[in-house]
């Protein structure tokens, strides 16, 4: 039995990730930093009898990623594949976000992501096997206010996810980042949410958002997309993932540095007749 080790597996993309995997076959290790509030994730795996282990793991700690996944290595041999999925957001404008949220947002998404790869890489390039997949965002490819600390944490994300690929693949460890785009998560709702800035920018594009959560994408597809990485043995390096990805990627590639950040610094009216045409959508909040 084929097994993965999954971080931030309470809810959303990482729950169905974790359920998709165990509904595949695998021996599943899903990690949160408290199982005491999966309570519903305990219940399903009960009822379907899924090979799931909720664990706990906090992946901004070295000792708890540690003592975590070096343990599951010593007590069910070798893993196969790893989701880094554990991550969290804060949003606002540059000045206005605390540099504690940047500093906290960039341990969980970035050194986070890191501290679980350092913890496989040697069993798995002793095997000369194995799978590492990393979930990022379209964000960690455009940077948008109000997302520029998730942004950051990302596109760091993006670029270790690059290098390990190259120093990992003559020992058959295949990398790959999966770029949702607005998933219905807690996450991407709470940045709908209106609030106080100095910057029109902060409120405005959380329309975006909203547009696209009135037909809204379940995390569930992007965790079909994990499991068929893993199983298919691509060596392709991204994926972007959901009905959004690839339109707003190609918005960004459409324009030169400088003309996105005219864009985005147009104003209101301006941006939001614009955005209006790009998607089809109202998103004037």
């Amino acid at each position: 039995m084929k097994s993965v080790i999954i971080t931030g597996t309470s809810k959303g993309i990482g729950l169905e990730t974790a359920l998709a995997f165990a509904r595949a076959g695998y021996k599943v290790f899903a990690t949160m930093r408290n199982p005491d509030k999966a309570a519903d994730f305990k219940q399903t795996i009960r009822d379907e009898g899924l090979a799931v282990v909720i664990s706990a793991m906090d992946v901004d700690d070295d000792e708890s990623v540690t003592n975590g996944i070096g343990g599951i290595i010593r007590e069910n041999g070798p893993v196969d594949v790893l989701v880094n999925n554990a991550g969290i957001e804060y949003h606002g404008s540059i000045e206005e976000v605390p540099l504690a949220d940047f500093k906290a947002i960039m341990e969980t998404n970035y050194f986070g992501a890191v501290r679980c790869i350092k913890a496989v890489l040697p069993q798995m390039r002793g095997c000369r096997n194995g799978c590492i997949i990393n979930v990022t965002s379209i964000a960690g490819k455009i940077a948008n206010t109000p997302l520029g600390p998730y942004s950051a944490s990302k596109f760091a994300l993006e670029a270790v996810s690059e290098a390990l690929a190259q120093e990992v693949k003559p020992f058959n460890i295949r990398v790959a980042i999966v770029e949702p785009g607005i998933i219905d998560t807690k996450m991407a709702r709470d940045i709908t949410t209106g609030g106080k800035s100095i910057y029109p920018q902060v409120n405005r594009f959380g329309g975006i958002f909203e547009a696209s959560l009135k037909t809204p994408t379940p995390p569930a597809l992007v965790a079909e997309k994990i499991l068929e990485i893993a199983d298919g043995g691509t060596w392709q390096l991204r994926h972007p993932v959901g009905p959004d990805a690839l339109p707003t990627l190609g918005w960004r590639v459409k324009m030169n540095d400088e003309e996105w950040v005219n864009f985005h610094a147009a104003s209101d009216a301006e941006w939001y007749k614009a955005v209006g045409l790009d998607f089809k959508a109202d998103v004037a909040k």
